[in-house]
């Protein structure tokens, strides 16, 4: 008899490796069921629905990823060493993925839409997570006198995460990590600019 723990994230990384490779419309039940050697049943005993399906594996590789770059940031000790870590850790997806795929929310954003409510929700929260880490380490250097105090924490949270999607979107589509190289500089000069 199988534990239905296994079987769960057996599914869950089976999807998750397709749905970030080939995309959640492109990817079918019957991929998964290949992929995993489960039965259709077998799945719809997990999940309710190919769109639960979806949500919860975004969830789950939007949980590896924070899992990873949490652990490099964590290792640092003041908030520009967490920014440049942080900025690290993205770069390192063009030419080493810690996930197959890439970026799950990049690839993501892409495909939902207003015609998939559930998946663009799941997307906004993992946006709205990565935001607010970014916003919690300059909150946290300024309290320890790292970081300028008159430092807009929302915009800077904002500017950081749209650069680092961009340059690994466009690394990923000239097959080179040339664009991701020029906004780490950049990036790197802003911390430089608003470290105490």
């Amino acid at each position: 008899m199988r534990n239905p723990e296994v079987t769960r994230d057996t599914i869950l990384q089976e999807a998750g490796a397709l749905f970030n490779t080939h995309g959640y419309k492109a990817t079918s039940i019957s991929h998964i069921t290949d992929a995993t050697g489960f039965t259709k049943g077998a799945i719809y005993r997990h999940f309710r629905s190919k769109e639960e399906l979806e949500k919860e594996t975004l969830h789950y590789l939007s949980s590896v990823m924070f899992g990873k770059v949490g652990a490099v940031i964590r290792a640092q000790p003041t908030a520009g060493a967490k920014l440049r870590a942080l900025i690290g850790f993205f770069e390192s997806y063009v030419n080493n993925p810690p996930l197959k795929g890439g970026c799950p929310l990049l690839n993501v954003a892409i495909e939902a839409d207003d015609a998939h409510p559930p998946l663009r929700e799941e997307a906004n929260r993992i946006l709205s997570t990565l935001k607010n880490s970014l916003v919690h380490i300059l909150t946290r250097g300024i309290e320890f006198k790292q970081i300028r105090e008159d430092v807009d924490k929302e915009f800077y949270a904002t500017i950081f995460i749209a650069s680092l999607e961009g340059a690994i979107m466009m690394s990923k589509l000239r097959g080179n990590n040339e664009d991701m190289k020029k906004v780490i500089r950049h990036l790197e000069q802003q911390i430089s600019a608003i470290e105490l």
